[in-house]
């Protein structure tokens, strides 16, 4: 299952030295619904060897969403080491996110 990822315990997600995938996401998009399966899908595939999670940025503060200027939803960043090495904006099929899970882990 992905990890829910908030303004509280981000800090500490981000400090882990895995790869980090985070899908921004709203609950009034239609896209980021489509995408949602998918992210947990994967979550269970990569579990142990990265960490996959959900930030709402309708209901968060928003503070992850400005560190990473998400514009869009949905958008999924990819982080190793704390800093960003991949970023995909739009509802992008599994084998996308997976290859760039793949090639960075």
């Amino acid at each position: 299952m992905a990890l829910q990822i908030t303004d509280a315990n981000a800090e500490e997600i981000l400090a882990s030295d895995k790869l980090v995938v985070i899908d921004f996401w709203g609950t009034h998009c239609g896209p980021c619904m489509t995408l949602a399966p998918v992210i947990e899908e994967l979550a269970q595939e990569f579990e142990g060897k990265a960490i996959i999670g959900k930030y709402n940025v309708e209901e968060e503060e928003g503070d992850l969403s400005i560190q990473f200027r998400i514009r869009a939803v949905p958008t999924i960043v990819f982080l190793k080491g704390g800093s960003q090495v991949h970023k995909i904006t739009g509802a992008a099929p599994k084998s996308d996110i997976k290859a760039a899970i793949e090639a960075n882990l």
